[in-house]
């Protein structure tokens, strides 16, 4: 019994440090242990349905020299221990991204799951571009079949072409646009009920392309 169960530690033990590698976890620097039961259980991952969008968007700030970038992430803080040259976060009401820009000085700005919850999306797109130099950039990430979540409010949602179109309306080239997306009607369901943590060895990542629980993008200004 015992050898058993160190086998399947052993093995699970592989399989989740080759997750926490992949930036799965949320657990920074986790011990072995957090990484076997992360694999098992899912406690401390990152929701199913940010995974693939997750690893892309470490893909796309790998192209733009984060270590050089100063960033602004608006309402939220997901992004804050990447390794930025500065960071710096807005919230609502403090900051209102519909009603004005930002003072500071950034060249790149991250908005992760926001866009749906504001009244305003085109003002607000148009301030972020209006606040960039020319080489700077914007990320962003919203949902698509997700459920409405009220937090405050819930307005929009986009395709992958939709917010392509929308940040090319705002002022950004579509040339200078990169979009993904993902989503399975494994996961789409399960979001129903709850956010669910990501498990390995249950949730599949297979990308069904007509149903896309997220989608993501990268604008740069020229």
């Amino acid at each position: 019994m015992a050898e058993s169960v160190e086998k399947t530690l052993a093995v699970s033990g592989a399989a989740s440090s080759n997750a926490a590698r992949q930036g799965v976890m949320k657990i920074a620097n986790p011990t072995a242990m957090q990484r076997v039961v992360a694999w098992l259980t899912g406690y401390g991952n990152t929701n199913w349905s940010r995974v693939v969008m997750e690893r892309s968007q470490r893909e796309l700030l790998a192209s733009i020299n984060p270590a050089q970038r100063r960033v602004l992430e608006i309402s939220g803080q997901n992004w804050r221990e990447y390794g930025f040259a500065s960071y710096t976060t807005a919230k609502y009401p403090e900051f209102d991204i519909c009603a004005s820009t930002h003072d500071g000085d950034f060249d790149l700005v991250i908005a992760d799951q926001v866009w749906e919850h504001l009244l305003w999306p085109y003002k607000a797109t148009r301030n972020v571009h209006a606040m960039l130099p020319v080489g700077g950039h914007f990320m962003v990430s919203v949902p698509f079949l997700v459920r409405v979540h009220g937090y405050p409010i819930d307005c929009s949602r986009w395709t992958e072409l939709g917010l392509k179109h929308l940040l090319a309306e705002c002022g950004f080239d579509l040339d200078h646009i990169q979009t993904g997306s993902w989503g399975n009607r494994a996961s789409v369901k399960a979001s129903f009920r709850s956010w669910r943590s990501y498990v390995p060895w249950l949730h599949s990542l297979k990308n069904e392309r007509d149903f896309p629980q997220v989608v993501w993008a990268l604008a740069t200004k020229t």
